[in-house]
């Protein structure tokens, strides 16, 4: 979050990559009756700010808890399976994306954007919005509640307004435990969420 202000500071060729790939974003989404548009940052954010990463097979399993948990079956660790199951689970993964509902589901692993605007499921926008993430956009807003729906399925536990119990950032970075893996990915993009619905900023993919 605060993109464009870390690319004025650092990168301006980045800078205008990003501010141009923006207002593509924000043109496309008008035409789904969506308004939003990135802030324009030319001061400090104000707002919560977060930056952070994940290799792309941790974020297949996370996709592959909340696909346990909508389905009703056991949740078991990545690590607890055999690479059989996990192929099969995957399978799994494929089968609920293609009913197109989820937020977490339905997105690019590597570019794109969540928004922070409460709509109840994903949009495609067509291909000529030249959108990055094959145009594929999540709100920030429903990303968080199927966080909230699968943290106690991973020893996430929260309290009555979806906030992880216990303090200190150390919890975040945990690597102990079967679900280290999905835990550290959960809080990364829990606090992704966050940031961006409190600073209306966009969450990034790249």
């Amino acid at each position: 979050m605060g993109l464009l202000y870390d690319q004025a500071r650092n990168d301006a060729e980045g800078l205008d990559h990003h501010r141009a790939a923006f207002a593509r974003l924000g043109r496309a989404l008008v035409e789904e009756g969506v308004s939003w548009h990135e802030p324009e940052i030319t001061d400090p954010p104000r707002a919560r700010t977060f930056s952070g990463g994940f290799p792309y097979g941790y974020l297949t399993q996370l996709r592959r808890i909340l696909v346990l948990v909508n389905l009703g079956e056991p949740v078991t660790s990545a690590l607890e399976v055999s690479g059989r199951q996990f192929d099969r689970d995957c399978e799994k993964i494929q089968d609920e994306t293609s009913r197109l509902a989820s937020h977490l589901l339905c997105h690019s692993d590597s570019s794109g954007y969540y928004v922070p605007v409460e709509f109840e499921d994903p949009l495609f926008l067509p291909d000529e919005a030249a959108v990055e993430g094959a145009g594929i956009v999540g709100s920030s807003q429903r990303l968080l509640a199927e966080l909230s729906d699968l943290a106690p399925s991973i020893g996430i536990n929260l309290d009555d307004e979806s906030v992880p119990s216990g303090s200190g950032e150390a919890r975040d970075l945990a690597v102990d435990g079967p679900f280290a893996t999905e835990r550290f990915t959960w809080y990364q993009l829990y606090r992704a969420c966050l940031a961006s619905i409190k600073g209306g900023h966009a969450i990034v993919f790249h």
